[in-house]
């Protein structure tokens, strides 16, 4: 099918994009086309620099923050933990119940950090008394959108640092998020890219604050010049925080980024919150306003509807892209019958 200005091949009923969202067909091309170069022995280290370059830029309009403030690695948990090891002991992190753990985990591993989780809605109401907030733009389990104005405000009163996992939010939410002073996703699901990219943007001020746990030569000034020896030599920038690129998934993410990069997000929430909202009044639940919806529903008798979809918190899950319409509604409906 063509939506958004660009062919998709998802078949009828694919509502599973929050676990893994489906190419452009540019996209899989791209990657098709590296990997024929694989095979045949063309390929050249280098030439992937230019991939990663591409997809750090990418990330960065989508955020509204320049490039350099960009680390490119290969999930939102190894980039986390560039933060949450560099906190000292005694730091009080605030997080979100029933978050996503790999926002979650790379804190409580830091044996000298608190973590204390509450209730998503309540959360901008309890930043006084914690150093860091981490939380999720959108809730993984249930698509619920964190109040990001709100959490602004009282992190800004309370002097707090604000970490976003924006993975469930990026490619289809418009971000205002440069006030953060971390923000994270990953390329496989929204942003329709191969498992194995992903960003941390990292605000100026907030560099000196952030540790480059998986140093390695790709994170240098001029990677191909800090390939061997000592001393440390780090870039000046995010890309301290580099890891040495997973190129296949780089391929990917470099088309998938531009394209995404360039498209009006407000229409792209438009099209997948209003599939979402459809769905719920049918069922005769009220509209959310997110492109994640859960359902109280058999996953078996979903499945048999031909539809493809997640099993998140005991509740079937599903997630509405720029490739599904309204065939996909009734097809979900189908298992209500």
């Amino acid at each position: 099918m063509r939506a958004f200005g660009t062919d998709f091949a998802a078949p009828p009923g694919y509502l599973n994009t929050p676990s893994v969202g489906v190419p452009p067909a540019p996209v899989a091309a791209a990657v098709a086309e590296s990997v024929e170069r694989w095979r045949t022995g063309a390929i050249r280290p280098g030439e992937f620099d230019e991939y990663v370059s591409r997809a750090r830029a990418g990330f960065a309009r989508l955020l509204g923050v320049e490039p350099g403030r960009v680390a490119s690695g290969a999930s939102v948990s190894q980039l986390i933990a560039n933060v949450a090891a560099a906190l000292p002991g005694g730091t009080r992190v605030l997080a979100a119940e029933g978050d996503f753990t790999s926002v979650t985990f790379p804190f409580a591993a830091n044996p000298g950090v608190t973590v204390t989780e509450v209730p998503l809605d309540v959360l901008p109401s309890r930043v006084e008394g914690h150093d860091v907030v981490a939380v999720s733009v959108v809730q993984s389990a249930d698509g619920r959108i964190v109040d990001l104005p709100a959490l602004r405000a009282a992190a800004e009163a309370a002097g707090a640092a604000v970490l976003l996992d924006a993975t469930q939010a990026v490619g289809w939410l418009p971000l205002d998020v440069a006030w953060a002073d971390w923000v994270l996703g990953a390329g496989y699901k929204w942003l329709c890219s191969p498992r194995g990219s992903a960003w941390l943007a990292v605000r100026p001020d907030a560099q000196e604050r952030t540790r480059s746990v998986a140093a390695n030569w790709y994170a240098g000034e001029d990677p191909w010049a800090t390939v061997y020896g000592l001393p440390l030599r780090l870039a000046g920038d995010a890309r301290a925080f580099d890891l040495s690129p997973v190129w296949l998934a780089q391929v990917g993410s470099a088309v998938a980024l531009e394209y995404f990069a360039g498209l009006d997000l407000a229409q792209v929430r438009a099209h997948n919150t209003g599939l979402a909202d459809t769905l719920l009044e049918k069922l005769g639940l009220p509209p959310r306003g997110t492109a994640i919806v859960s359902l109280d529903a058999d996953p078996a008798r979903v499945a048999e509807a031909g539809v493809v979809s997640s099993v998140r918190g005991g509740r079937v899950r599903v997630g509405f892209h720029l490739y599904n319409t309204a065939d996909d509604v009734e097809q979900v409906l189908r298992a209500f019958e």
